[in-house]
């Protein structure tokens, strides 16, 4: 019943991700989340090390798609610093942007992962989406005041996830 909200994968940050990990498992596409997932919320652009980390993810032959609930002209400032494409006002957890981003990146969703910072919106929409979701802490406490409440009945469920693990 709550499959679609286990996440396949979590990790305090991006920086953590076991890139080799995912590409024995065959991933070699990433869309990922921009806000509390790259960088802490309201941050317009990317730092220096997210930049870098991009770099490496494009060195080790990944694909990547930005996807976010923000605003076009948010996306695209973000985007155009690392030189990938992204979808904007995606809907998540709807699975239509993340369709979306399949079709720009060519890919099936067996080779696709998810990375994102909310369980309810991130996780959801990428399982529902078919893609191996990755979890990450939010990088910051500001947030959009919506999300502020779903953190709440996401401590709750993370904390049943980390008791009763596959039991759950």
């Amino acid at each position: 019943m709550y499959e679609k909200l286990i996440p396949d994968m979590i990790v305090e940050s991006v920086y953590e991700i076991d890139l080799n990990m995912l590409k024995k498992r065959g991933i070699n596409n990433l869309v990922i989340d921009i806000d509390n997932t790259l960088v802490p919320y309201k941050c317009k652009l990317p730092d220096k090390k997210t930049i870098e980390w991009f770099e490496r993810l494009k060195q080790n032959g990944f694909k990547i798609c930005l996807i976010s609930n923000n605003t076009e002209r948010r996306v695209n400032e973000f985007r155009e610093k690392i030189g990938v494409p992204g979808i904007a006002w995606a809907i998540k957890p709807r699975k239509g942007a993340f369709k979306k981003a399949l079709k720009i990146l060519n890919a099936k969703p067996n080779e696709t992962a998810l990375i994102g910072d909310q369980i309810f919106t991130d996780i959801l929409g990428g399982k529902r989406a078919g893609l191996y979701t990755i979890l990450v802490k939010p990088l910051s406490k500001e947030e959009f005041g919506w999300t502020r409440l779903m953190r709440r009945a996401e401590r709750h469920f993370l904390k049943r996830i980390e008791e009763y693990g596959d039991q759950f």
